[in-house]
């Protein structure tokens, strides 16, 4: 095109000139990579791509190359061969713009290893990058009979499984498992890879899930899950399965559970129950998310209302067993979803119940360093906590017409908690003298409801990329609760008492309603406009009431405490529009646009002791990405997004709480907002032939004009005030990155991983008004080797160093710097005679730092034996639980300027005997008994 643009210039300018005749070429090299070989007189062949007649053909030289000249312009077709080789077939052009064509190196295959590869072991099908879509075979992959989908997880490059069932793949968390693109059981992930049997799984795809927003419009919004999705076999659709398990150990643990599994064509019915106090069993890993009750209010810079229970001094149990105390687990489920009317509607319904009962001791040491000031805090600690609940939710779909859809989704929790909680606290100096002494005495009945609603309709016109679409959202959350507290504090310079004793009532609500309305209009060809407005309507109360004791009374609480009662009232309007543009091409996607949100705040003290608060602000929401293709199997995103957020009602004006009456938390009216800028990457690659996997993915975010905390410690009595404040001139910024490698290692049955981690952050905060410069940052490695050989055993190992940095500009001397290094492994062997015996194994290790003089070592050994009967339909077992009795529940922590040390019972070592039934019907088989 150039030449003949110029060409035409010259032509109108009056002038004439001639071009010597183009000559056209190939070249390159052709090799075994495998061996290392350069593979001499290989056969290099060009034809015609149009008729296939030969054109030229050529020898490869000694050092492996060729060329071939004198061709003429057009399409072609490039073979090369060598006897005992499968031959190298490619398509190429040759024109104007480019006259040589270089293939550089061509690596050829014996034809005996890719069928060895490819053919009999279908390795070369392992996995498949289909856009944002990572696709799993499990048919290259160790199944044994009976095993279940996380074990099959477990095989997968780039997935980690902890012992509580948690999934991080890539280097984040998978917040969802679904089976069919469909939630099964809610979102509770371990329901599914815990029980589902891993023979039925036709493929695991793991992707970004996006909101539906996002997946209708094909326009990014920034909203992504990392999500797994379980596909299943055709013929595994029909029948039924499941399982029964008994325990019974030494030391009084046991464990027992039941699922049964019906699928029929388009249905599917699951019922399951549990019961154990062993830790293997419970609510799951994600419950604390989804069932935590009401709380402390806070507004969100969307808009949205956000209560969590962190913030209520009786709310304080969660839900989730984090391996602090012994645990009592009690849970159950129903599962259904079917579709009909050719697939044009579908329900999916899920109804859960549970309850989780932890007990515990706790110790904790505490070292505050400040510039001229060290003390130590010893506390110890018992607890009780207990939390029932339950929970129904629905998903409703219906495709109106083949351009319009509906879905309606709703569900409704249900919660009760009995929490008490007493600690004994001294605080002293370095020399030994105390500063003050607390006793605390905390007891609390919580219950809470949580109601959401959602509608989402969708509309595609005649026109390509021109959408509409509506979504409607209601929440309504309550929560209240009762409580006790009791707190002696001493303090002994000067000498005083403290003494509360109080009971506490607290009731909150929430109504959120949120429209958004979304339109999409094609402005070219691969050009898309998204045009968006919002409207959020938020109302809550929050009554807090404190009473105490009258003078001539022992045991009613009939007087309110006017300083740590309160009832407010808050109402919020927002209002958001937004325009995102989007570029759709064959090898990338560009999207640029921005939110903008003005909000309306207003906060009442219905007791007239402090005046209304009203704000009134705009938030900004700048989002940019971009995705390239390089090919089908590797892809490179880069996203850019900036988001304002303004200061918590907390931080403003906090609530008075005396929970903790050695911490003061003090509100800032003059707060402004910060600005926070994130930058994200991610590359992933796959190479079919040598199983070759690499995933990159990382993220860096600085927030400008952050909201720091203030503390001021009076070293005399040990107290500290909080108060928030904005920092100038300064920005926090934190980071985190993963890495990994994997390929099958040549003329092995070992797979090979390497991974690179690290996360950190550089933090600001005033200590007695001093500007403390912190930093905190953690880099790890692991090199991973694994091995399956089937029905003969299955072994891995990964272990690596790491090291964390973590310090204080004000108290240089005092850091936590530290290397360390984690080790896991295990093995299977399938003896003859139904027998197996296998073993798995954690090793920590965290070496003296500045902070700790003494070094932390834990190896944790768990094994077992078993055996099958009745085709593999029985299985009896006898396992042990950490047999070298190291898990003596110990952890430690250091951050800013305050250094911890805790201790706290936990299940230690056992042994267990069961008994597993597993049993199917599926696909049009006779049952297995």
């Amino acid at each position: 095109m150039k030449i003949t643009f110029i060409g035409l210039i010259l032509l109108c300018l009056g002038f004439t000139t001639s071009f010597a005749q183009t000559t056209y070429s190939v070249k390159g090299k052709v090799v075994d990579t495998v061996a290392n070989s350069n593979l001499i007189n290989a056969s290099v062949s060009v034809i015609a791509a149009k008729d296939s007649i030969l054109q030229k053909f050529t020898r490869v030289k000694d050092d492996g190359t060729f060329t071939i000249n004198n061709l003429n312009k057009g399409k072609f077709i490039l073979v090369a061969t060598y006897p005992g080789y499968a031959d190298f077939v490619e398509r190429f052009t040759l024109d104007s713009a480019h006259t040589t064509h270089n293939f550089a190196t061509i690596s050829m295959l014996l034809k005996e290893r890719l069928l060895k590869e490819v053919i009999v072991k279908g390795k070369a099908a392992a996995i498949k990058i289909k856009g944002d879509t990572t696709e799993f075979n499990p048919a290259a992959y160790n199944i044994q009979p009976n095993s279940k989908v996380e074990d099959l997880l477990k095989q997968l490059p780039g997935i980690e499984v902890d012992k509580d069932g948690k999934i991080t793949a890539q280097g984040q968390t998978v917040k969802k498992v679904l089976v069919d693109g469909e939630e099964f059981f809610g979102d509770d992930p371990t329901l599914v890879t815990k029980n589902l049997r891993a023979d039925m799984v036709d493929k695991v795809q793991l992707y970004d899930k996006k909101s539906d927003q996002a997946a209708f419009t094909g326009i990014d919004d920034g909203v992504k899950d990392k999500t797994i999705n379980i596909k299943l076999k055709e013929d595994k659709k029909n029948g039924y399965f499941g399982k029964l398990d008994a325990g019974i150990g030494t030391d009084g643990y046991y464990q027992g559970q039941a699922l049964f599994n019906r699928f029929k064509g388009k249905q599917k019915f699951s019922v399951y129950g549990t019961v154990g106090n062993n830790g293997k069993t419970g609510l799951g890993w994600e419950d604390n998310n989804k069932y935590g009750g009401g709380g402390n209010m806070e507004f969100g810079d969307d808009g949205g209302i956000y209560i969590f229970g962190g913030g209520d001094d009786l709310d304080s149990f969660g839900g989730r067993y984090n391996g602090e105390g012994k645990p009592l687990a009690r849970t159950g489920g129903v599962h259904y979803d079917t579709k009909w009317n050719g697939d044009k509607e579908s329900l999916n319904a899920n109804y859960k119940i549970g309850s989780l009962t932890v007990d515990g001791t706790k110790n904790t040491l505490q070292q505050n360093n400040t510039i001229d000031n060290t003390s130590n805090v010893n506390t110890d600690q018992t607890n009780h906590n207990y939390l029932f609940r339950q929970k129904l939710d629905l998903n409703y779909q219906v495709k109106i017409d083949s351009m319009q859809n509906l879905k309606v989704t709703a569900d409704g929790t249900l919660r009760h908690s009995d929490t008490k909680s007493t600690s004994s606290t001294q605080t002293r100096r370095l020399n030994g003298s105390l500063i003050n002494t607390n006793d605390l005495d905390n007891s609390a009945n919580v219950d809470g409801k949580v109601f959401n609603a959602n509608a989402f309709y969708t509309k595609k016109f005649k026109k390509k990329s021109r959408t509409l679409s509506v979504n409607f959202k209601a929440a309504y959350n309550e929560s209240n609760s009762e409580g006790f507290l009791k707190s002696t504090t001493r303090f002994y310079d000067p000498v005083s008492v403290d003494t509360v004793d109080q009971f506490k009532a607290n009731k909150t609500k929430s109504t959120n309603i949120n429209t958004n309305i979304t339109y999409t209009e094609p402005l070219a060809k691969d050009f898309t406009l998204a045009l968006s407005y919002a409207i959020l309507v938020n109302n809550a109360n929050s009554d807090r009431r404190t009473f105490n004791k009258p003078t001539n009374s022992a045991n009613t609480y009939t007087v309110l405490d006017s300083i740590y009662s309160s009832d407010y009232k808050l109402n919020q309007l927002s209002n958001q529009g937004g325009a995102v543009f989007n570029l759709q091409k064959t090898k990338y996607t560009f999207n640029f646009g921005t939110k903008i949100a003005g909000v309306k705040f207003k906060q009442v003290d219905e007791f007239g002791q402090t005046p209304d608060l009203t704000r009134n602000f705009t938030n900004w929401y700048p989002q940019a990405s971009f995705q390239y293709k390089f090919t089908k199997q590797s892809s490179v995103r880069l996203s850019y997004n900036g988001n304002t957020t303004q200061p918590s009602i907390d931080q403003i004006q906090p609530v008075r709480n005396n929970s903790n009456t050695l911490n003061i938390q003090l509100g800032n009216a003059d707060l402004k907002p910060s600005f926070t800028n994130r930058y994200n990457i991610s590359y992933n690659s796959y190479k079919v032939i040598s199983n070759q996997y690499i995933w990159i993915s990382g993220s860096y975010s600085t927030t400008s004009n952050p909201i720091v905390s203030n503390v001021v410690r009076d070293t005399s009595k040990g107290t500290s005030t909080y108060q928030s404040s904005n920092l100038k001139n300064h920005s926090t910024n934190n980071f985190w990155v993963n890495s990994y490698f994997e390929r099958k290692i040549p003329g092995t049955d070992i797979n090979a991983g390497f991974e690179l981690s690290g996360d950190g952050n550089t933090y600001y905060n005033l200590t007695n008004n001093a500007l403390n410069k912190t930093k905190s940052y953690n880099y790890s490695g692991s090199l991973r080797f694994s091995r399956y050989k089937e029905k003969k055993y299955d072994a891995w190992i990964s272990g690596g160093p790491t090291y964390t940095v973590n310090s204080s500009s004000l108290t240089p001397e005092i850091n936590n710097n530290g290397r360390g290094f984690n080790a896991n492994g295990g093995f299977n062997i399938y003896l003859p005679g139904k027998f197996q015996v296998g073993s798995d194994g954690n090793y920590t290790y965290n070496a003296p730092t500045q902070s700790f003089d003494q070094s932390f070592k834990r190896f944790l050994v768990n094994a077992n034996i078993s055996r099958t009967f009745f085709k593999d339909a029985l299985k009896a077992s006898v396992s042990g639980n950490d047999l070298l009795n190291q898990n003596t529940g110990y952890n430690r922590t250091g951050a800013t300027n305050i250094i911890t040390q805790e201790r706290y019972t936990t299940i230690r070592r056992y042994f267990m005997f069961s008994l597993t039934w597993d049993f199917n019907k599926v696909g049009g088989g006779a049952p297995k008994k």
